[in-house]
């Protein structure tokens, strides 16, 4: 995801990003809507339902949901690498709690509270 795509500066990054994007009717550049809808078509065809969760347009909402910061490497970044994550991010927080967690939250609860 591009700063741009939440009207950020257009070299701008996710550092220190820490509200979500509110805009309801906001599509990801990074997510295909034409993808999504083949496949919620071809769902919508079934006889058994099938629930769909576009974990991916979720995931869109949040300004640090791509690769950050706080991933294992071999020796402490530097203040400037800190300050520009683009070749050293772990933003999705693989690391720390982050999207993932949502992620599992979101199935939990379809699964066990259908």
């Amino acid at each position: 995801m591009r700063s741009i795509d939440w009207g950020g500066n257009p070299n701008g990054n996710c550092y220190n990003q820490t509200t979500m994007i509110e805009d309801p009717t906001y599509w990801g550049s990074d997510t295909r809507k034409s993808i999504m809808q083949v496949i919620e078509e071809e769902f919508s065809k079934s006889k058994v339902p099938i629930a769909f969760l576009n974990i991916t347009q979720l995931s869109s909402y949040r300004k640090d949901a791509h690769t950050a910061i706080y991933k294992q490497l071999w020796s402490p970044l530097t203040p400037e690498q800190i300050a520009n994550p683009v070749s050293y991010a772990d933003c999705v927080h693989w690391c720390l709690p982050g999207l993932q967690d949502t992620w599992n939250e979101l199935l939990f609860a379809k699964l066990f509270y259908p």
